[in-house]
């Protein structure tokens, strides 16, 4: 062979060798970026369990610094993939003038951490209205663009917002101006219902269902231990955009006719009225009614999640984190454990 053959020859193999070791070297990045965007498809969370959607309401979070960004990481730890947003990270982000609240401390304090004052939920509740009422000429013209934005933020993570609860906007002394805002804040963020504590006043709740009518926004009205079968006949018949934002565990601690075999029925009945429902293990009244690490209380967990599943009845399982904190714990850590819990019940 000529030495010009050899060398021609020699230059081929090389330049094979070369184009070999680049597709190779090719193939291999793209195995990694291909298993990194799957990696990163894996990360979304996902908490809809045969069929029935776990989500949690922002207000688990409280004990923690809770910003629109913070709480998107706690979701996203927890495993959550659909949340009830809590009004005030919500207007927070969109640019409230009166910002955010102070993490709520309810429960003990750390290990080798001082106690710190306690706030009671009616001392929270009435702490947010009066910040909130600083926040009325606000509210009443606020841009909905950056409540888009939070939307797109949380859906990009894979996480839906399916309730908005911007309790201080759907007052009684609210102006229509802001109760026209919560409305539409809803809609910006994707969430098909605002919830509210079921008003005593049945003028308030036919006012609040003609403006969920206007929006076609549904109107969740929550109720704690007056919660009764017939507590949300009137505002329901004021309305088909009044609704029931059912929290079993509060149903259960009220004793009295509510018992399980009631809560199932009801749910049964009104399961077309129903928006969402709120998810804690509670005491019945004869118990004491104290909040409970789920598995410890008398609220019918897995008889719930099992109607629920079972009737496929597309209502929202809202986990609310009401049981003392560990010391050596967090909110993230254990929301996510009663996130596993219900998930257990639901595949066992």
């Amino acid at each position: 062979m000529s030495n010009s053959n050899k060398n021609s020859n020699n230059s081929s193999r090389r330049s094979f060798l070369y184009q070999s070791s680049l597709a190779s070297l090719g193939l291999v990045f793209m195995g990694k970026n291909g298993l990194a965007a799957n990696s990163l498809f894996m990360a979304k969370p996902n908490s809809l369990i045969k069929g029935v959607q776990i989500g949690a309401i922002t207000y688990s979070f409280r004990s923690m610094p809770g910003s629109a960004e913070q709480l998107l990481q706690y979701c996203k730890d927890a495993g959550l993939s659909a949340i009830e947003l809590m009004g005030d990270p919500a207007e927070a982000y969109a640019g409230s003038p009166v910002g955010l609240m102070a993490p709520m401390n309810f429960g003990p304090p750390a290990a080798n951490q001082p106690a710190k004052p306690q706030m009671s939920r009616e001392e929270f509740m009435k702490n947010m209205e009066e910040r909130n009422a600083k926040a009325i000429a606000w509210r009443e013209t606020a841009s909905m663009d950056k409540f888009v934005e939070l939307r797109k933020m949380f859906n990009d993570a894979g996480i839906t917002i399916y309730a908005f609860k911007p309790d201080a906007a759907l007052g009684m002394k609210s102006t229509d101006a802001e109760i026209d805002y919560a409305m539409r804040a809803a809609k910006a963020l994707g969430a098909t219902s605002v919830n509210v504590e079921l008003p005593e006043n049945a003028a308030h709740s036919k006012r609040l269902g003609e403006f969920g009518l206007k929006h076609k926004v549904y109107v969740g009205y929550h109720a704690h231990t007056q919660a009764t079968d017939t507590a949300w006949d009137v505002a329901l018949s004021q309305s088909p955009y009044n609704a029931m934002n059912l929290d079993c565990g509060h149903y259960i601690a009220a004793g009295g006719a509510n018992t399980k075999d009631t809560l199932l029925a009801l749910i049964d009945a009104k399961h077309d009225r129903i928006t969402s429902m709120h998810i804690k293990d509670r005491k019945n009244k004869e118990n004491g009614t104290k909040n409970m690490p789920w598995g410890q209380g008398d609220t019918p967990l897995k008889e719930i999640l099992t109607l629920l599943k079972t009737k496929k009845y597309k209502i929202p399982a809202t986990i609310e984190l009401e049981y003392d904190i560990p010391a050596d714990s967090d909110a993230v850590k254990e929301t996510k454990k009663c996130f596993e819990y219900a998930k257990s019940l639901l595949e066992g």
